[in-house]
């Protein structure tokens, strides 16, 4: 805590709860009446009650802006950029909060602003401890305890945090000394006094997350046997401090024979969990591991195993929107999401303005908030309290790579409805609408009582038509055939309804719809000898479906290629996705979903990013066994988009299976190794 040419003084307060407000107020006034402030508060909501407590103090003294370092017309124009209404406020008085609820502009105006001098008071969550560094002269830390939403009560924070949170008292080349205010529970001073002032041992946390970490090293091949996963932890931070510190880690002695019962009880712990949630495969040696797939996807989207588990135990093949969004929400990565003091009763009331129907008994669970939080983002619902659109922000963060994984698990089973279920819930995520809403409802500006507008034109305007599109007007597709690039048809639609700039917006939004013509062929091998390896096109869907020039002959249990040809039809100027409801900056992609609808089986499954201009992408898949005519789907499905979505039947007239083919396949590839020699 002691930097060069600077001391910093610890101020221990132990008063009882009703006088903390005042407290922190005399400590600013008397221990850095006009140098930075720093105070570090347990919650986003305490950084907003704080400063509102500070400005009614503030509004008893002579100057209330005495906090403002800057001309007031100056912070009037910087107040007019900031999006978050509490902080314009509290930034009038030279006031700033900063926490992970904010946007990431206004945070980083609070923090030009307070590491320039021109705010002299921030108060923020302990996060920004072990963040950016902004040292002060005065750091006052508002309790040693925040609420753990996972054990539903109130925990100290880590020694380590609170010393860090110390530390940012001093400036060494502002400041000879720095001073930090620690707010604590009687009872609890003694404690602090000791740690602070003396060295205190970092110690592991593996053991929480053991079974995690082992999957991951089996799943790359690192870890293939018990006594691998013995080796592994030996090479831990965890197997040192264990050795130092015994019985921190529930451990008597450190003995030989000790020291290995204990880590092989680990060892075997961890594995069992990882078999019951279908990671691994003990051998029959009771030795050897294997990696199954579920272990390898768990590694691949850093998943905990019980959340894989349980994707494997409640995924069914023909799960619906409803189902898949309760899975999703009961994944164990949603666990640690805050249910703070009273938000059970906010649960329950704003589970009365949602859809779909949780369990009542629940609403104290961080699963059902997550559920709720997710429908009343499809739903538009307005949120209770600004923390629950911090929460939402949360939920959001790890939903798509969370979908991605389930999607991963309905391929590995081959479920066709599924599969294309979960990419409209991925579609739904991004976008923030239900997949039953109009796809023109995504249009900035554009709500439920605008539809009539694009039905009403449609239907008054048909007549007068020469080509182009002719239909209603239902969906985004059937809108881009409408308005033919032309703004001012899509200006007539709506005109009256919004404003202006309002249409302009929805416009550019419209115009930057990726839109993709797609070219079929399949490549594979054939009976004619002389051109083994050929490449056939798949019939556009205007040819008449009794044309039996639209059946491709295949031969039965070989592997084909399916060639698709992307183009979008305007110049893509920026791969980044049009989400304005989805907190991170995302990349357009699509995925690509050969299936069977008929027997509702999804027979493969490929990924791919921005189509710029041209893409081609191959799809390997196998013809049936047996003998007969089939249709395949190819399905074409955003990533980002709702209503984007295309597919397209594929004939296929399976014939028996040729020999010859599949000889002049071995040699054709034997003859290219050796040209390669």
């Amino acid at each position: 805590m002691c930097t060069c040419k600077s001391t910093c003084w610890v101020v221990f307060m132990n008063y009882p709860a009703w006088v903390v407000h005042d407290t922190q107020r005399t400590s600013i006034r008397s221990h850095s009446p006009a140098k930075p402030v720093l105070i570090f508060v347990s919650s986003r909501r305490q950084t907003r009650l704080t400063a509102l407590d500070l400005i009614a103090f503030l509004a008893t003294e002579d100057d209330p802006k005495q906090w403002l370092k800057m001309d007031e017309r100056e912070m009037n124009d910087i107040i007019a950029t900031v999006r978050d209404s509490n902080l314009k406020l509290t930034l009038a008085f030279g006031i700033g909060m900063h926490h992970a609820g904010l946007h990431e502009r206004d945070r980083k105006t609070v923090e030009e602003l307070f590491v320039n001098c021109k705010i002299q008071v921030l108060i923020a969550t302990s996060t920004l401890a072990w963040g950016v560094n902004f040292p002060a002269h005065l750091v006052i830390v508002k309790g040693t305890e925040y609420y753990d939403g996972k054990t539903r009560r109130y925990v100290d924070y880590p020694i380590t945090d609170v010393l860090q949170m110390m530390g940012r008292a001093g400036r060494p080349q502002f400041d000879d000394q720095g001073k930090a205010v620690i707010l604590v529970h009687d009872i609890k001073k003694d404690f602090y006094k000791k740690f602070l002032y003396e060295p205190f041992p970092v110690e592991s946390s593996l053991l929480e997350v053991l079974a995690d970490h082992l999957n991951a090293e089996i799943a790359a091949g690192t870890i293939t046997s018990k006594q691998d996963a013995m080796d592994y932890i030996t090479w831990t931070y965890f197997f040192r401090r264990l050795i130092m510190n015994p019985t921190y880690y529930n451990l008597d002695d450190v003995s030989h024979d000790t020291m290995n019962k204990y880590l092989s009880s680990l060892v075997e712990k961890s594995l069992f969990d990882l078999e019951c949630s279908y990671c691994i495969e003990i051998g029959e040696d009771n030795c050897s591991i294997e990696p199954l797939t579920y272990g390898r996807i768990a590694s691949y989207y850093y998943l905990k195993h019980p959340t894989i588990g349980m994707f494997r135990d409640q995924l069914k093949p023909e799960s619906n929107i409803e189902e898949l969004l309760l899975i999703l929400t009961n994944a164990e990565e949603y666990t640690d999401l805050p249910v703070r003091h009273n938000e059970d009763q906010m649960n329950s009331e704003l589970a009365k303005h949602l859809p779909i129907e949780v369990n009542p008994h629940s609403f104290d669970s961080s699963h059902t908030k997550t559920h709720l939080l997710l429908q009343a983002h499809f739903s538009h619902a307005m949120l209770p309290c600004p923390d629950y659109a911090t929460d939402t922000k949360t939920v959001l963060d790890q939903a798509i790579r969370i979908c991605q994984a389930m999607l991963d698990v309905a391929a590995h089973h081959g479920w066709l409805v599924t599969a294309l279920n979960i990419i409209n819930l991925v579609q739904m995520v991004v976008q923030g609408r239900w997949i039953h809403n109009s796809s023109l409802l995504t249009l900035p500006n554009i709500e439920l009582q605008h539809l009539y507008l694009f039905r009403k034109w449609s239907q008054g305007k048909r007549k007068s038509l020469h080509g182009g599109y002719q239909g209603p007007i239902e969906c985004l597709p059937e809108l881009m055939a409408a308005c033919e690039g032309k703004e001012h048809v899509f200006a007539s639609i709506v005109d009256g309804e919004l404003q202006t700039a309002h249409i302009s917006q929805a416009w550019n939004f419209l115009c930057r719809l990726p839109i993709l013509n797609i070219n079929l062929s399949i490549k594979g091998c054939w009976d004619d000898p002389a051109q083994p390896q050929n490449e056939v096109p798949v019939p556009s869907l205007t040819t008449d479906t009794r044309d039996d020039n639209r059946w491709i002959k295949l031969h039965a249990d070989q592997e084909y290629v399916l060639q698709i040809n992307l183009q979008r039809t305007q110049m893509g100027q920026d791969s980044k996705a049009m989400a304005p409801r989805f907190p991170k900056v995302k990349d357009e992609g699509w995925f690509l979903i050969l299936g069977e609808v008929d027997k509702k089986e999804l027979i493969a499954l490929k990924r791919t990013g921005y189509v710029r201009n041209r893409s081609t992408v191959s799809v390997a898949f196998y013809t049936p066994e047996t003998p007969g005519k089939c249709i395949y789907t190819l399905y074409l499905m955003s990533d980002s988009y709702l209503g984007m979505d295309q597919q397209y039947d594929i004939y296929l007239n399976i014939i028996p299976a040729s020999t010859s083919a599949q000889v002049t396949t071995d040699v054709s590839d034997t003859l290219s190794h050796l040209t390669l020699k």
